[in-house]
This record gives C-alpha cells, structure tokens and sequence, in this order.
C-alpha cells in the first residue's frame, strides 16, 4: 500500500511539473472550448450565405438597376452597409460575422469608449483616453476613434475580452513593439483598421487588466497574435510589413474568421497551428473568406498544422512559392476561390506539403471545389474518402467564384473612397456634435497597405516617414 501511494506522489508530482503543453496532452479526449462540433455545416453555411447575398444582388440590379454598396454579394458587408445611418447603430456589426468566428461578441452590449489620445508612452500605467487603456479593462467596450491616428506602441497590446476595435469613420494605422496580442481570452472583433511595421518588443512588464501587470518575454513582431484564445473575428483590416507573421492563430485557439482583408508586403504570412506536434490544435477551426492576398507576398496563405481551415472565395493574385500549405494533418476545404499563379514556371503549384513524404499526405484531405485556376495554377488534392467528409461542406455549389472581383472589392480597410464611412458621434455629450474623422493624418496608401495612392498632404506624409524611419531604426537596435 505504501509503495502505491508513493508511486501515486510520484505521478502526480510529474504530471504537476509539465508545461501548458503537457497538460494539454492530457485532455486531448475533449474538444477546445468553442469548437463547433460540424465544422462541414458551418462550411455549407457560409455558402448559403453568399449565395444569397448574390442572388439578391442580381436581382435588385436587375429590377431597380441599383449599383449601391448593399449589391457587393458579400453578406458581411451587406448585413450592415445596406443601412445608410449604420453609424447610428455600430453595434449592429456584431451580428455581420460568417464561419467559424460567427458567434464572436466583441464588445456587443457594452458601452462606447472614444480613444482620443493616440500616445502609447507607459505600456504599465496607460493613460485614460488612450487605446491601450480601453483594451485592458475588463468590461465590454465598443472601441471607437475620435479622429485619424497613427499609434505607435511601446510594447506588445495586450486584449482583455469581449472588445471590438471599430475604425470606420476614422483612417486608425497601429505600428510598432509587438502590436496585436490576443493571449487566452475570447470575443474580439478587429474591424478597419491598418496594422503594420510591427517588431519585436518586451522583456519588460507590461499591464493586461487593470489590477495586473507583468513580466512579458520577447515577441515574435506579429501583426495579430491569437494564443489559447477563442471567438475572435478581424474583418476589414489591411496588414503588412512585419517581423513574423502578419496573423497567427496557435495553441489551441478556435472560433476564428478573417474576412475581407488586404494582405500584402510579407513572406510568411499567417500561420495557423503551433507545432505538428502540438495535438490539441486538432480542434482548431478558421474560416479564411473573401480577403485579398495581394502585392509582394511569399508563402503561408495560410499555413496550416492541424485543424480544419475553410479557405472560400479569397482572392490570391500573388505569391512567390506557395498559397496554402501544411503538416501535420490538417484538413483544407477551399472553395470558390481564384489562384493567380506567378510567372515563374516552378512556383505554379497552389498547395506545399512541408517536410512530409507523399506517402504521409496521400491521406490528408485537402479539397479544391469550384477554385478558378489562372496562369498554370494547379491544386494538388488529397484525402481518402474526401467526397464523405465534404458531403455536406459543398452541397451548395460554390458558383460564387466568378463574382469574385465583385466580393472581395472592398478587402482592407474601407478608405475615403466614396463608401459613406460617416463620422463618429461623440458619445453622448449635450452637444451632440459630430467629429471629423475624415480630415485627419492620411488615407490609404499603395507602398505600405497596397491600396490606394499617397495623400497629397507633404507635410503629412514627411511626418509619417520621418515616424516610419524611428521605427524602423529602433527595430535594428
């Protein structure tokens, strides 16, 4: 009896000393948190949507011949852009969102917090009124942007839930230490904002509520970092220039959709999975739908380990060696998507096995259903009774493929580009006056966001190399 209980201790104690990874080792029985149970359903879903976002759009053109922002075929967009006065009801956004992140919250119910300081100088003790002061508390908040700013973080950006950044209305570019850090929390939603030029930061204390700081190790430089944490849905956002990856979803996160999104400028893109063999990423589901993987891009569109990734009507008009790749086993459902392969004769191949033999990957089950292909683009499928486990993903035809100029249009941040943005009403001040957030720092811009041409304003734009320039000097350091 002694002997037991001694080996009893013994066990207990070395079970005690694993990291995170070994206690999830042990649980892999049970699904994440937030794992949808068909992921095959919320796949057919996603295409009934679209379909109906289209069908409705050819015949209002046809009927009324209206060419208005509600015919995009896009049904996130439609879902909130149809309202002329949706400014009036921002929260409205939270019930826009498709696939897997659909039931993100963000800051829904809660109150409105207008960041009207853009400084980031205390990364411990933030001041009120500045972004990192909003998403560190732990109450839901609508995040909104008094005017155009360029935040420049001193340090990583640490989320608490249940937050929405919602920049429409305002030109928000958010650059620097670390930048987006959404680490085991859930109910985000990251709507039009520019994110890039992000480093490396940390080995510093930095504050994660309002009762909590501590010690943060070194960052990767991820535009967005999505550790451990669940329900998250960025939409509209415009990425590049980064140290890492742009957006990375790894350790055991779930419940994620990135939508209508600009990519570009960047080698190793987004990263889905933490490691092959990091097993409760099994449960990870992402859905990737109508972004554009634009100018001067690599690799990793994403690159997957693991889970079940829903790649629809995205359109890739760049890469330099591969669109989609992975190991360890993931499941890849693309659909209505159009892959313009590049020139060169050797990088036409859509999809990369990483370092794994065709013996491994014959049994993955990878699936291209209604892709287009343009330029020599080719998709290697794969998977034993792939047509079983798709049933249900493709029993909507994804037709929507040929509209796909018309639904990711938009992609990125939705700029002064005739989209009637609107203002941000000041809260609910006794003036009730309207900010100008349209008459701020600067607009889209082609060399960084591959979006629109350079504001004309010199001054401006020789303030904003000129901050451009520090970063860029600091990082080197």
């Amino acid at each position: 009896m002694e002997m037991v209980c001694s080996s009893g201790i013994v066990f207990l104690l070395l079970v005690g000393s694993f990291s995170h990874l070994g206690w999830a080792m042990l649980n892999l029985t049970l699904p994440l948190p937030g794992q949808h149970p068909s992921p095959e359903a919320v796949a057919h879903e996603v295409h009934r949507k679209v379909n109906a976002s289209i069908s409705r759009r050819e015949m209002l053109s046809y009927t009324t011949n209206d060419q208005s922002n509600c015919l995009t075929g896009n049904p996130i967009d439609d879902c909130w852009r149809c309202d002329p006065n949706w400014h009036l009801n921002r929260q409205r956004l939270a019930d826009c969102a498709i696939g897997f992140g659909q039931y993100a919250l963000g800051g829904k119910g809660g109150r409105y917090y207008v960041v009207t300081d853009s400084s980031d100088h205390d990364p411990v003790n933030p001041k009120p009124g500045t972004l990192r002061y909003a998403v560190i508390q732990t109450e839901p908040l609508w995040i909104v942007f008094a005017s155009n700013m360029l935040i420049q973080l001193s340090e990583e950006l640490i989320f608490n839930s249940y937050k929405t950044l919602d920049g429409r209305g305002a030109n928000v570019h958010i650059i620097g230490g670390g930048c987006v850090t959404l680490q085991y929390i859930t109910n985000v939603i990251i709507h039009n904002i520019h994110i890039h030029h992000c480093y490396q930061a940390g080995e510093t204390n930095i504050r994660s509520s309002p009762t909590h700081y501590g010690w943060r190790t070194k960052s990767d430089g991820d535009g967005i970092s999505i550790f451990g944490a669940r329900d998250i849905w960025i939409d509209h956002c415009s990425l590049s220039h980064c140290k890492d990856g742009l957006i990375d979803v790894v350790m055991g996160s779930t419940g994620i959709t990135i939508s209508n999104n600009l990519f570009s400028h960047h080698n190793e893109v987004m990263l889905l999975g933490h490691s092959d063999d990091y097993l409760p990423d099994s449960g990870m589901q992402v859905t990737i739908a109508f972004n554009h993987f634009g100018k001067k891009l690599i690799q990793r569109m994403p690159r997957c380990r693991r889970g079940y990734i829903h790649v629809v009507n995205n359109d890739f008009t760049r890469w330099e060696m591969y669109a989609i790749g992975g190991s360890g086993n993931p499941t890849i459902n693309s659909q209505g998507n159009r892959y313009i392969a590049p020139y060169d004769r050797n990088a036409k191949e859509v999809t990369k096995r990483v370092d794994t033999s065709e013996d491994e990957w014959r049994g993955w089950n990878w699936r291209s259903e209604g892709d287009i292909m343009v330029n020599g683009a080719f998709f290697v499928a794969s998977g034993q009774g792939v047509e079983v486990k798709y049933e249900k993903a493709y029993s909507v035809e994804p037709k929507s493929a040929a509209y796909i100029d018309q639904i990711t249009l938009n992609a990125g941040v939705l700029g002064n580009r005739g989209n009637n943005l609107g203002k941000w009403t000041a809260g609910n001040n006794d003036s009730g006056a309207y900010l100008d957030a349209n008459s701020g720092i600067f607009e889209d811009y082609d060399e960084y966001s591959g979006s629109q041409r350079p504001y004309t304003d010199s001054s401006t734009l020789t303030t904003f190399v000129t901050l451009l320039l520090i970063v860029l000097f600091l990082s080197m350091k």
